[in-house]
């Protein structure tokens, strides 16, 4: 095998995961990644509005946008305007979007994280220089990539 194959076969096996997570979560509960990290944001923020929900989950507030406007023709949240300013819209969960929360699987990133944290501080810089690396080889700098592990479209910069 060649050197460079092996890494090639690790980043697979990591774009797998991430795929076969999605999917879990899908089939479990009809959602996308993206649409989770919506209702989690309107859950947990003090002001959920569509801008601040794309700042928390790094998105662009035109895909939050759209994510709400389906998530909301499926009952998952609600639109309501501001009480003390009407130009402000909030969202919020629906019974049937708190429950989609609980039913969800954890995360794939919150066991990745549970298991980065217990490496030593060294360790966890040589990995994010070498994920940066390969970014940079692989021409991928420069696109828009929030840090929760989902897949679906690739928006460039």
């Amino acid at each position: 095998m060649k050197d460079y194959e092996e890494l090639l076969i690790a980043l697979r096996r990591t774009t797998r995961a991430i795929d076969l997570h999605s999917k879990k979560l899908q089939r479990e509960t009809g959602l996308t990644t993206s649409q989770l990290l919506v209702l989690e944001a309107a859950a947990t923020l003090d002001k959920p509005s569509p801008g601040n929900i794309a700042k928390e989950i790094q998105l662009s507030q035109a895909t939050v946008t759209s994510l709400i406007d389906r998530m909301e023709r499926n009952d998952l949240v609600l639109r309501k305007k501001n009480n003390n300013d009407k130009r402000v819209v909030e969202v919020s969960l629906t019974e049937k979007g708190a429950r989609m929360i609980e039913l969800a699987p954890e995360p794939l990133q919150a066991g990745f994280l549970r298991e980065f944290r217990k490496l030593e501080r060294w360790e966890q810089h040589q990995l994010i220089g070498s994920m940066q690396r390969i970014a940079v080889l692989m021409d991928a700098e420069d696109i828009d990539a929030s840090p929760i592990l989902v897949t679906g479209e690739v928006r460039l910069g």
